[in-house]
């Protein structure tokens, strides 16, 4: 399919200019284009802002229960509980996680999500079915998302015995990288809990990914653990801190040292925004060179009851928590949820330029900040080069 979109406007730019798209690439982008041929597909892009694949790059999709019966939450906010109240419904409820996972991601798509890395649990309860949930999710929706997988120890690796057998199972069926989660609070021995991620990601070569909640020095003494592991097992390009509250709580003398130490071994930072807790100093991490991506995390969870998947709405949300108001500004949210997410996930040909895939969503707004400050609906989805999505709706 050869499609030429007329007079769209990039986010990063002001002026509307011709794309033209062949065989799944950006082959031409200038400020006027002739169709190259009768049959040429053309999409008026007047009045739309125009950006790459939208990147979410933490989320949970084999959690989600979008299409189900709404869920009544009555869980205290508590770490512990909160996971005890999800393997207890994931155990009475019983979702398929395969229909689960495709209703979320399908939402995704819609609203211009190209790429996501996502976090599935794996315990002693649920084994290795969320992945085989997600895999399969990944191969139905093939050439229309691009799934990244973190087999996630949700309930522990220490406190759920069995683990650690199925974590090394799942990385041999296919998962991308691991994950860890809160070594001191939770798990109680951050070295031993380490030890087993980093051992298993370096056996199978795999990326690692930490889901870090803990606060304050306590969060920035697993960091410097991790720091330490990175270094140690010669992990350097390949590591992400999830959340990484802790950095944005610490003195300034010890966010610089940190800052850069992360850019030294090429360790990323994935962030949510969230309200209610200090998130990671940006422009001193940026500043630093350091990779820094947003996520979504759970949408529509036993967790959480918020969100539609929408990572416009997830920049708009970090414009808020970072008190970003001017355009320019809003730019670093826009970046995050692009160029961020994929430097972190490490996309190739990815981006606006010619030669790049062409993954892009059309945004009807008269410009960048005004698509983040209140996204809107009415976006054409578009990726290798097909429309996958309209208004809304996946056509596929």
């Amino acid at each position: 399919m050869t499609l030429l979109i007329k007079q769209a406007t990039a986010f990063d730019h002001h002026q509307p200019e011709d794309w033209l798209l062949e065989q799944g690439k950006i082959v031409a982008r200038a400020a006027t284009l002739p169709a190259p041929t009768a049959d040429c597909t053309l999409i008026d892009g007047r009045g739309f802002q125009l950006f790459p694949g939208l990147v979410d790059g933490h989320a949970h999709i084999d959690k989600s229960v979008w299409g189900r019966d709404w869920y009544h939450n009555d869980v205290p906010r508590d770490l512990t509980a909160i996971i005890a109240n999800e393997r207890d419904y994931r155990r009475n409820q019983q979702p398929d996680i395969q229909l689960q996972s495709e209703r979320i991601v399908r939402e995704c798509i819609s609203h211009g999500t190209a790429f996501i890395r996502s976090h599935i649990d794996i315990d002693n309860e649920c084994g290795l079915n969320n992945l085989a949930g997600v895999l399969a999710t990944k191969e139905t929706l093939r050439g229309q998302v691009d799934i990244e997988t973190v087999a996630f120890p949700q309930s522990g690796i220490l406190r759920s015995p069995g683990t650690e057998a199925l974590l090394e199972k799942a990385l041999q069926m296919g998962a991308d990288l691991i994950g860890g989660l809160d070594p001191c609070s939770y798990e109680k021995d951050p070295v031993k809990h380490l030890d087993i991620i980093f051992r298993l990601a370096t056996k199978y070569g795999k990326g690692v990914d930490i889901h870090l909640h803990e606060l304050g020095e306590l969060g920035a003494f697993s960091t410097e653990l991790i720091i330490n592991r990175t270094r140690e097992y010669g992990l350097a390009g390949k590591v992400t801190i999830s959340h990484a509250f802790c950095l944005g709580m610490v003195d300034a003398d010890a966010q610089k040292r940190f800052a850069d130490q992360l850019a030294e071994l090429d360790i990323a930072i994935a962030t949510t925004a969230p309200t209610n807790v200090a998130v990671p100093p940006f422009d001193l991490l940026r500043a630093a060179g350091v990779r820094v991506c947003a996520g979504n995390d759970g949408v529509r969870d036993t967790w959480n009851p918020y969100g539609n998947g929408d990572m416009l709405q997830r920049a708009m949300l970090m414009g808020l928590r970072y008190r970003w108001r001017k355009d320019s500004e809003i730019l670093k949210a826009a970046r995050t949820v692009t160029e961020g997410g994929a430097e972190v996930m490490r996309l190739e040909n990815y981006g606006l330029n010619v030669g790049c895939r062409a993954d892009m969503v059309l945004v009807p707004a008269r410009a960048m900040a005004e698509a983040i400050a209140c996204p809107p609906s009415g976006r054409t989805v578009i990726k290798q080069g097909v429309v996958i999505a309209r208004n809304g709706e996946c056509l596929f």
